[in-house]
This record gives structure tokens, C-alpha cells and sequence, in this order.
């Protein structure tokens, strides 16, 4: 009986895995999504002058691939969990749950919560997969 805790952002993963004696296990995943800052607008002064064009939706589509690989990468380590939890700041989790919902449903069926949390230690990690699974500190690994 594994059950899984997932803590993310748009930068990390931290994938805590819980047997029933309370043992953890810990993964770390980093995600490839790059910072969304496009350069354009007036090139001169001058009201009126020479405007660049800036393509968002090109910079959105890839950040979007980016998104969609980083959470592929995530679930590879869900696949014989029983029970998933999903924490962490932002809305990361909510739109790691719509893909679950929408390319990986047999996990999405797993997922029993999605809560906010600020950064954690991870220690504090470790502790809140197991108070919210409800098991006993078996081990500091």
C-alpha cells in the first residue's frame, strides 16, 4: 500500500512516497519551464512610431509544452501509488490535476485532495504526507 504525496511549483517537485509502515521515500523533480518575458513595443520615442510585434501566443504554447512534459515526468513516479495527495503553492497544482484528469485519469481517480501550502523544509514535507495519511513518523531518511 503506497501512498503518495505531491508538493510542486512551476520549478520543483517533491514526490513523497509513504508504505504503511511509514517508511519514506523522497523524489525530487525539476521542471524545464522557462520564465515568460517577452521584449517588444515602440522602437523609438516618438508617439506612433515603429511598433514590434511581440507573439505571446508563441511564448504561451511553449510554456504550455514545458508544463505538459514536466507533469509526464511527475506521473512516471505515481504509477503503483494508491492514494495521491497534491500540495503546494499557486495554482501548479490545480493544472497538474487537469492533466491528470484529462491524459492520465486512472491516477486521477488516486488523487484525494489538492491544498495549499507555502514552502516547506523537507522535513515538514515528510510530516505533513504522513499526518495527512494518517501514519506514524517510522523513520528520518
Amino acid at each position: 500500500m503506497k501512498k503518495t504525496g505531491i508538493w510542486l511549483d512551476s520549478k520543483t517537485a517533491y514526490i513523497i512516497s509513504v508504505n504503511e509502515k511509514g517508511h519514506t521515500d523522497t523524489e525530487i523533480v525539476l521542471s524545464k519551464v522557462e520564465d515568460f518575458r517577452p521584449h517588444g513595443g515602440s522602437g523609438t520615442r516618438f508617439k506612433g512610431g515603429p511598433q514590434d510585434v511581440v507573439q505571446d501566443s508563441k511564448y504561451l504554447e511553449r510554456r504550455n509544452q514545458q508544463f505538459k512534459s514536466y507533469f509526464t515526468n511527475i506521473t512516471k513516479y505515481l504509477k503503483d501509488s494508491e492514494e495521491i495527495l497534491i500540495f503546494g503553492p499557486a495554482l501548479t497544482g490545480k493544472h497538474f490535476v487537469s492533466e491528470l484528469e484529462n491524459n492520465h485519469r486512472n491516477l486521477f481517480e488516486k488523487v484525494k485532495d489538492v491544498n495549499k501550502a507555502d514552502n516547506m523544509s523537507k522535513n515538514q514535507l515528510r510530516a505533513y504526507v504522513l499526518d495527512y495519511f494518517g501514519l506514524k513518523h517510522a523513520n528520518r531518511n
